[in-house]
């Protein structure tokens, strides 16, 4: 008697459904990233989501496709791996090994995992508008949520929980990255809902960096707004996006929190009863100081990834990435991570420039609020210590699948479905 095998029981995995797998375990990583449910909901910071999430990366990264995937490694992915050997190289001749060993594998080599997954599983537009979606929501939900729950509270306004977000000038900084992404989804989202969205989460967003008291935030996000509204209402001619701003701007002049203007006072070095400054000026000028003497007395391996509070006994970061890497990795650290930025600032410009971006006002839009973020983080970055955070390597991991997409002869192959005779055709693109 014949026996059927049951085809389910024998059916391979296909090549394309294990990158789909492995892009959607990616989001997963964002999401949990970005929205830290470990820090809202009670109960769940014992099940350890953050390595989890780092677990998911790393079987993404197995699961992915080898159909699709790009010839040759990206410039900016070799340059992360060059950034990551060097940091292990430094371990040796750190200050406390055990702290270095921690930041370098614990990490930063998060950052490798995730550039190298996303390199190896997106190609597709839609793909990259996911991405950015769930950080923009992201930051943006908690921004609402930090300003709802905590806007009683005196002092600084800082986030909900003690994950990416917690900390006051960390906000400022990723709401400052993540305001011209908002913005790109509020000139592309359909309906009016989404636009109120987007528009009321970019206010409360401004409200929420005033409301930081953070300087670094300030400032970073002043040159994102300055740069969005030259480059999508001047260059773009959106003449109504430039009324809305002046309109907005004289809504937020109402809702300034209590002694602002003395803090943006201290960064001309006017300091003063109630500015909320109590001797952090002069302690950052220090810190930015020793971290230049650190970086003239060991040049090559630095102190250590992560060693400068311990080293220093000031139990301080160096609130500055630039000094951060040199001082504690070495010269050469510094170097390869500004040659990674003048790489992503390169990926964008081709984009902008590009046939299929012309072609595409969504990948044009995304192209110009990933070059305004850029340039707001080159700017915070003199202020804030994120050497080793993630958000950095996912805004130059966007710019290099932003170059892959624009740089397709070909736009997505366009599917036509019939219907019958009496219904006309739709056409539907994948992308």
């Amino acid at each position: 008697m014949a026996v059927l095998a049951n085809p389910m029981t024998k059916t391979a995995v296909s090549p394309k459904e294990r990158s789909n797998l492995g892009f959607r375990l990616m989001l997963v990583f964002s999401f949990l990233y970005y929205f830290r449910p470990e820090d809202i909901i009670p109960g769940l910071a014992p099940l350890h989501l953050a390595k989890v999430a780092g677990c998911l990366a790393l079987l993404a990264l197995l699961l992915g496709s080898k159909k699709g995937r790009p010839k040759k490694l990206p410039l900016e992915l070799k340059l992360i791996f060059a950034l990551f050997a060097w940091l292990i190289l430094t371990i040796p001749f750190a200050y406390w090994r055990g702290g270095s060993f921690d930041v370098v594998f614990w990490g930063f080599s998060k950052a490798v995992i995730i550039a190298l997954t996303l390199t190896l599983t997106v190609s597709r537009t839609f793909q990259l508008r996911r991405l950015i979606f769930v950080q923009a929501i992201g930051v943006t939900l908690m921004t609402i949520a930090s300003v709802i729950v905590n806007h009683r509270m005196q002092g600084r306004l800082s986030g909900i929980g003690e994950g990416l977000l917690s900390n006051p000038n960390d906000l400022a900084m990723n709401i400052a990255l993540n305001w011209p992404l908002c913005l790109a989804f509020l000139l592309s989202g359909r309906g009016l809902a989404r636009k109120m969205f987007w528009g009321l989460g970019m206010l409360v967003m401004i409200y929420a960096v005033m409301a930081t008291y953070s300087r670094a935030g300030f400032m970073a996000l002043s040159l994102a707004v300055v740069l969005c509204l030259w480059e999508f209402g001047v260059r773009g001619k959106r003449f109504l996006l430039l009324a809305g701003a002046v309109l907005c701007g004289l809504v937020l002049i109402v809702a300034v929190p209590q002694n602002y203007s003395k803090r943006l006072e201290t960064l001309a070095g006017k300091f003063q009863q109630g500015d909320m400054d109590n001797g952090s000026s002069e302690a950052r000028k220090d810190l930015l100081v020793k971290s230049l003497k650190i970086t003239a007395t060991r040049p090559i391996f630095g102190i250590g990834p992560g060693n400068f509070q311990a080293y220093t006994h000031l139990w301080r970061v160096t609130h500055n990435t630039y000094t951060e890497l040199s001082s504690e990795c070495g010269i050469p650290a510094l170097l390869l991570f500004l040659l990674l930025l003048s790489r992503a600032f390169r990926n964008v410009k081709y984009a902008r420039k590009s046939l299929r971006a012309n072609q595409n006002r969504e990948l044009q839009l995304y192209a110009s609020a990933l070059w305004v973020a850029l340039a707001a983080y080159l700017l915070g970055a003199f202020f804030a210590s994120t050497a080793y955070e993630l958000f950095p390597y996912y805004l130059v991991t966007y710019t290099t699948l932003l170059y892959r997409i624009a740089s397709q002869q070909k736009d997505d192959k366009v599917i036509v479905v019939k219907k019958p005779a009496n219904v006309p055709l739709r056409v539907y693109s994948p992308a």
